[in-house]
């Protein structure tokens, strides 16, 4: 069992950074893949970033390639999620999420989710 904590969101320019953090608790945090995701209203949980256990394997939605940057350390059982260049559209609700396994970019497939943190981009 899991639990994970986000932290990190608020307001932003256009332009502007932010870093994410989710904090995980429990047993085994360095055997999960862990990924974050978002979701605007209106819309669908989309996939962002996601890291797998090792560290060594990263992707990336194409829409923050370049600009997002995912990684963990496992030593402090935590993830972050670095946002450089924001822009408006990046708005939403992100969450933190774990999986067994390799990361993958379907929501469904992830078992354990934090409660999100809101973040907000204005030009």
């Amino acid at each position: 069992q899991v639990q994970l904590v986000e932290s990190g969101g608020g307001l932003v320019q256009a332009g502007g950074s932010l870093r994410l953090s989710c904090a995980a608790s429990g047993r085994g945090f360095s055997s999960y893949a862990m990924a974050w995701f978002r979701q605007a209203p209106g819309k669908a949980r989309e996939f962002v970033a996601g890291r797998g256990w090792s560290g060594f394997h990263t992707n990336y939605a194409d829409s923050v390639k370049g600009r997002f940057t995912i990684s963990r350390d496992n030593t402090k059982n935590t993830v972050y999620l670095q946002m450089n260049s924001l822009k408006p559209e990046d708005t939403a609700v992100y969450y933190c999420a774990a999986k067994t396994g390799s990361t993958e970019v379907v929501p469904d497939r992830y078992e354990y989710w934090g409660q999100g943190t809101q973040v907000t981009v204005f030009s």
